[in-house]
């Protein structure tokens, strides 16, 4: 307690902006006290669904006997399309191409096709399955080369970026190469699974408590498949266990289901799938193919750059567009290119529907690029730090993207060396070479990689958000928002952008469930810009409240407003110092409003995507990482010995969450680029659907060393919300280092003359596969 007091007298002092404050739900999860959707007291007359799936990847659907359903012991009802009141369809983009529950095509193995609701969810899951459906198969493409050898469906419009002669600037070039590199996708496996509670009300009220990032859309999804309007439906999300994009759109189906359920019963109905249906139903990370052909000289500077990025996609758009179009965004990572075309290829295949994931086609754009900077490294014999410096984004004539938007807050040059130095970069590299060279099983190997990463959502209309705060008479506030906590720490950065606004304690703000009965019109909490878009909103807020306030004190105390100052634990009004809750318990009695709405758009950004060109990002978070790594080269097994992180988060809001939000990203994306394979058979079945068969990273995964800092005395150039920066996605991206360190020990089997050009994820079978093949090809 003595420790506690001492921290609010340490925060009263200088305010909650940029102090450590913990995560509004820490103690809460510890102590199993934190209440998610499946921990609400259940209302009176609950019942579960459960979906019906379909057996085969693609096909007809022939006939569908649910009578041995609807039979089954304690089932209350079954709903299929017909069921439905209002639309079949829970399409996030204006294809329509997404129905709740399959008609007549299949078109991948898993697609609901009903739903059954029973007294338990044990009754509904073993009532599921009792379903008998006569298929028409036919063969399914599971993947890129399979959807390309079937003519190359397109999910949704590709984008093409191009600047310069590439043309001409490749045949220009003292020296050309080719190459393909496939990068895997990536399943969600968040801590708390899909789920929905939707409980009826009065007329056609329908409240659903939603696992989502996406309220709003939930809603209108929710009304339209209903019949009704979005006024009639209510979305609250007080926190998930987990997000990570898997819950932007993911989510539409479950709480569909529910609230169909549910209107159809007139009672509560929980929907909560198995871990094994969830990550058969829900879509992934999308896996690419990238290939490119790249011109460049003997120094290690790149002239040219054609690649296209194709991608399995799934069955319908979901946000494959903007997923694919990220990725050529980021095509680029820290490097000018003097000519540049990219290409996005967003193919159909009969595979569950991809959608976002932390970094939304960022990371795979950045791992293509760090495959150009390799595959020149070694083409040219020089060290691949070095030629990734000598590309870097500089002064005017080499600051433009391929997107045509000039780079104007380049600090990544700084950063690297900033890290080279402080990690001990290049004594440690020459000791690694040394032990290569006598080791004969045991090879190590380094790398150093940066990230820039643009910050905004390039649907522009999503950059918006509004916030509701209300002071009550004693002094507390209460602040509403639509940003959603998936545990990455939004809701006490938020919570504090209002305490330091008051001037008041942290704990004067109590921070509520995300509702669109109270903030209307949210944008999904994503693109790494929840604290930026809803920190703003919930300031605008403070300062309509403030400037009322400061109004009230001028008039009342006959001081000028400019006298009038909210200061670390009080107000300073003229020459006298009172608390808030006293200067607002005088307001009141002075009958003035103390509470308002706020709102936030970002500035500056604009976007034309049939030209391919615009400033879609506000502005850019960097960073840089060092991985070391050691690996078995007779069994292909590794292990990450030490990682050191520079990151760039301008004026930290509170560098305790930061922190927590670098090292979980960055295990999160070494998990993807390391162990987690996805794995469809020949039917078109996932077979990596549980924790038995998907590996994610565990304890004993982490860096034995993990090093992990803040740059400091960077505020942002924007004026963003206390100069800080976006830290949610980037972090994941520097886990490219681990890629590539393992690439350096692969490359010193063969005495680093050969790209090991290694695939991801470099699960243990890749890495001893790219060792035989460097020594092939090193052997003459």
């Amino acid at each position: 307690m003595a420790d506690a007091r001492k921290r609010l007298e340490m925060e009263t002092r200088r305010g909650p902006i940029g102090s450590a404050s913990p995560h509004d739900s820490a103690a809460k999860q510890v102590a199993g006290e934190a209440i998610y959707i499946d921990d609400i007291a259940e209302p009176a007359g609950l019942v579960h669904a459960c979906l019906g799936l379909a057996q085969i990847a693609h096909g007809r659907l022939i006939s569908l006997d649910l009578a041995p359903v609807r039979a089954a012991s304690g089932v209350l009802a079954v709903l299929t399309a017909e069921d439905i009141p209002g639309a079949n369809d829970i399409s996030s983009t204006h294809r329509h191409d997404e129905p709740v529950f399959a008609t007549e095509t299949i078109l991948h193995h898993g697609q609901p096709l009903f739903a059954v609701v029973a007294v338990t969810r044990d009754q509904a899951r073993r009532a599921a399955m009792l379903a008998k459906a006569v298929y028409e198969e036919a063969k399914p493409n599971l993947d890129v080369a399979a959807a390309r050898a079937a003519g190359g469906d397109l999910v949704t419009d590709p984008l093409k970026l191009e600047r310069g002669d590439v043309a001409g600037a490749l045949a220009a070039s003292p020296r050309r190469l080719k190459g393909s590199m496939a990068i895997g996708g990536q399943d969600h496996f968040y801590l708390e699974g899909q789920i929905a509670l939707a409980i009826p009300g009065e007329d056609e009220d329908m409240l659903v408590h939603s696992s989502t990032q996406h309220p709003s859309e939930v809603q209108h999804m929710v009304a339209a498949v209903l019949g009704v309007g979005s006024h009639a439906v209510t979305i609250e999300v007080r926190r998930m266990g987990g997000g990570f994009g898997g819950k932007e759109t993911q989510s539409n189906l479950f709480a569909v289901v529910a609230a169909l359920a549910a209107r159809k019963l007139k009672r509560p109905v929980k929907l909560r799938p198995d871990r094994d249906d969830d990550m058969v139903i829900t879509g992934k990370r999308h896996d690419f193919v990238c290939d490119y052909e790249i011109g460049f000289d003997d120094a290690g500077h790149i002239l040219a750059v054609d690649a296209v990025y194709a991608a399995r996609c799934g069955w319908n758009a979901d946000l494959s567009g903007p997923v694919t179009d990220r990725a050529l965004f980021h095509m680029d990572n820290c490097y000018f290119y003097p000519a540049v075309r990219g290409r996005s290829e967003p193919l159909r295949t009969h595979t569950v529907s991809n959608t976002a994931f932390r970094g939304f086609g960022g990371p795979q754009g950045m791992v293509g690029a760090e495959r150009f900077i390799e595959e020149v490294a070694y083409a040219t014999g020089l060290d691949p730090l070095e030629v990734r410096k000598r590309n870097l984004y500089g002064d005017a004539g080499r600051d433009v993207t391929p997107y045509h938007q000039q780079v104007e807050d380049n600090i990544a040059g700084h950063v690297i060396a900033e890290l080279e130095r402080s990690c001990d970069y290049r004594a440690r590299q020459a000791a690694i070479r040394e032990v290569n060279r006598t080791s004969k099983v045991i090879k190590r190997g380094i790398a150093l990689t940066p990230v820039k990463f643009g910050i905004s959502f390039t649907a522009t209309w999503y950059n918006q958000a509004g916030a509701l705060v209300h002071v009550y008479t004693d002094g507390t506030v209460m602040l509403n928002h639509g940003g959603t906590e998936m545990g990455q720490g939004l809701y006490i950065k938020v919570a504090q952008v209002v305490a330091h606004s008051f001037g008041i304690p942290l704990d004067q703000v109590k921070i509520t469930a995300t509702t669109t009965g109270k903030v209307p019109n949210t944008s999904a909490t994503a693109a790494s810009s929840g604290s930026d878009l809803n920190g703003m909103a919930a300031l605008d807020a403070c300062e309509t409240i403030k400037q009322r306030l400061t109004a009230f004190a001028a008039e009342r105390w006959q001081v000028a407003p400019e006298a009038v100052a909210f200061l670390p634990g009080c107000v300073r009004i003229g020459a006298q110092e009172m608390s808030f809750a006293e200067l607002v318990a005088a307001a009141y009695m002075g009958r003035v409003q103390l509470s308002a709405t706020g709102f936030y758009a970002t500035p500056k950004i604009h976007w034309d995507r049939k030209a391919g060109r615009g400033h879609p990002f506000y502005y850019f978070a960097y960073g840089a990482a060092a991985a070391e790594v050691a690996i078995d080269t007779l069994t292909g097994e590794y292990k990450v010995e030490r990682v050191d992180i520079l990151h760039d988060c301008g004026t930290s809001l509170n560098p305790a969450i930061d922190k927590g939000q670098i090292e979980g990203g960055f295990i999160q994306g070494m998990g993807w680029l390391t162990t987690e394979e996805l794995v469809w058979d020949e039917k078109g079945r996932l077979r990596t659907h549980a924790p038995s068969t998907y590996k994610i990273p565990v304890a004993s995964d982490r860096p034995r060393i993990f090093n992990v800092a803040l740059l400091e005395n960077a505020p942002n150039r924007e004026p963003t919300i206390h100069r800080s920066k976006a830290v949610g996605e980037p972090p994941l991206m520097l886990a490219i280092s681990v890629l590539h360190a393992l690439s350096d020990a692969v490359a010193s089997v063969g005495d680093y003359r050969v790209c090991p050009r290694l695939d991801a994820p470099a699960t243990p079978e890749r890495v001893l596969d790219a060792v035989e093949r460097v020594r092939a090809e090193a052997a003459p």
